[in-house]
């Protein structure tokens, strides 16, 4: 099963035995986090065990960066090639599986024969409460180079997937919650542009903090876990 949620922001309950994630997620699933993944921030030994621990799950973790991550540490994993793009793997399992993974920034991945567009990255709002390379990276923002990879990849797909995942949202639908995002802007319009010119089942976004079925076949995450290909809420 593919399943999908939204910012988990290092909060481990959200893993913990009898959690929805723990009462849903078996053997071979695999479970996308649309961002703010947050388990690579502090770089201590509490971090590394959890994890350790999260490593340990039956089902796979599969995540896109938001803007409350640690792109230091995170740019210290080497880049790899996995079911056709690029990642970073974060944990493997004792015979060497991937079982914790970045999925970069617009890539096309085949997964389960299904085609998954990726982008993260996003604006933090509090950012000037926040201490530049503790707490924010400016590494949160994509650069023109990632767009240009992204365009690329995707025409080599016919512009055309079965699912996107990214943090932020696509311009028009970001101005339904936020119509003022000045410092965001370029990559809601970066979005929008995708929206505009990749034909696509279903769209699953975070960054906003709420669990909502939008319009255009969008959903934004944040608790809820639901099912890709259905998009039904497998938590209820």
């Amino acid at each position: 099963m593919l399943c999908v949620t939204g910012d988990t922001h290092g909060e481990k309950a959200r893993f913990a035995k009898g959690s929805i994630i723990d009462r849903t997620l078996a053997e071979g699933d695999k479970l996308f986090i649309c961002g703010d993944f947050g388990f690579i921030f502090l770089g201590n030994e509490t971090e590394e065990k959890t994890l350790q621990f999260l490593s340990e799950k039956p089902y796979q973790i599969l995540f896109v960066d938001g803007n409350h991550e640690n792109f230091t540490l995170l740019n210290e994993y080497p880049v790899e090639e996995w079911n056709g793009g690029k990642v970073h793997v974060i944990r493997r399992d004792k015979e060497g599986n991937p079982k914790i993974i970045h999925l970069m920034r617009g890539q096309v991945f085949t997964i389960e024969g299904k085609k998954i567009f990726t982008f993260g990255g996003a604006n933090s709002i509090d950012r000037y409460m926040r201490v530049p390379y503790r707490s924010w990276w400016p590494e949160e923002m994509p650069i023109p180079a990632e767009m240009d990879e992204a365009v690329l990849n995707l025409e080599k797909h016919n512009n055309e997937v079965d699912y996107i995942i990214t943090h932020a949202a696509p311009e028009e639908t970001m101005s339904i919650f936020h119509p003022y995002h000045p410092d965001e802007v370029l990559l809601n319009n970066f979005l929008e542009f995708v929206r505009e010119n990749v034909k696509y089942k279903h769209w699953y976004m975070g960054h906003l903090h709420r669990d909502e079925d939008v319009w255009r076949h969008q959903t934004i995450l944040w608790f809820e876990l639901r099912n890709m290909l259905t998009n039904e809420d497998v938590g209820e």
